[in-house]
């Protein structure tokens, strides 16, 4: 039996990056994942809803499908989000702010009610794991609203911790340094390479080591299992 048999994981932003390689782990423990995107992922053989998390509609369709299809949702990663257009306050980009903390802070906070409700219903064990960012905890240079936004997951999430924590459903922030994504391929090399020289390790993560974390964290919040140095896991 593998660690997520029978659990149904809603992955927002999961056609590529980290939401692919999260969807792509759960999938290898057994779980379901449902990739909840503008476009469907390029590889793998997941259910895809296509999903705009600022649209109330949009994630009632996705809920609506997903129960029908499935009956229950176990998890979800809110992990969509956009990029900004960096500059010092005085050069904001309005438009940009705007479309930025409209998808990357109210697009999860969204997702987390419309899930979370079903959830409710269930009143079985669930996990919701909200994607933050290492700029949501500390500051950066020229980043508004990019910080702004998942600073405001980062806390978001706590309060959503201690509201639930008498329930089955307990909340999760990830915050990710600086990844190795399609994204950061687009960059210049001389940016990842400040970067790389920024993360501790010396390097840009990896997405797959992302998703190891999202699945540790459901390893207790679904199962009572505790995973091993090995990479096996011990049921409690």
């Amino acid at each position: 039996m593998a660690l997520l048999d029978e659990k149904v994981a809603i992955i927002t932003g999961g056609a590529n990056g980290i939401g692919l390689a999260i969807a792509q782990k759960f999938a290898a423990e057994g779980a379901t994942p449902i990739i909840a995107d503008m476009k469907a992922p390029a590889e793998g053989n997941f259910f895809f809803v296509e999903t705009n998390v600022t649209q109330p509609a949009s994630l009632t369709n996705l809920v609506d499908q997903v129960v029908a299809k499935y009956g229950h949702i176990d998890v979800l990663v809110a992990n969509a989000g956009i990029t900004e257009h960096k500059g010092p306050v005085s050069q904001l980009d309005e438009e940009n702010w705007n479309a930025v903390i409209n998808v990357d802070l109210n697009g999860v906070v969204l997702t987390n009610k419309y899930v979370v409700a079903q959830m409710e219903k269930q009143g079985t064990p669930a996990s919701v794991i909200n994607t933050s960012s290492i700029l949501g905890v500390v500051g950066a240079a020229n980043s508004q609203a990019y910080s702004a936004a998942k600073a405001g997951v980062a806390n978001f999430t706590r309060s959503q911790g201690v509201t639930y924590a008498k329930t089955k459903i307990r909340f999760n922030a990830i915050a990710p340094g600086y990844v190795n994504t399609a994204l950061s391929k687009t960059l210049p090399e001389s940016v990842t390479s400040t970067m790389a020289e920024r993360m501790p390790i010396g390097r840009l993560l990896e997405p797959e080591e992302i998703a190891n974390v999202a699945l540790f964290l459901l390893s207790t919040a679904l199962t009572g299992a505790v995973i091993n140095a090995d990479g096996g896991y011990t049921a409690q």
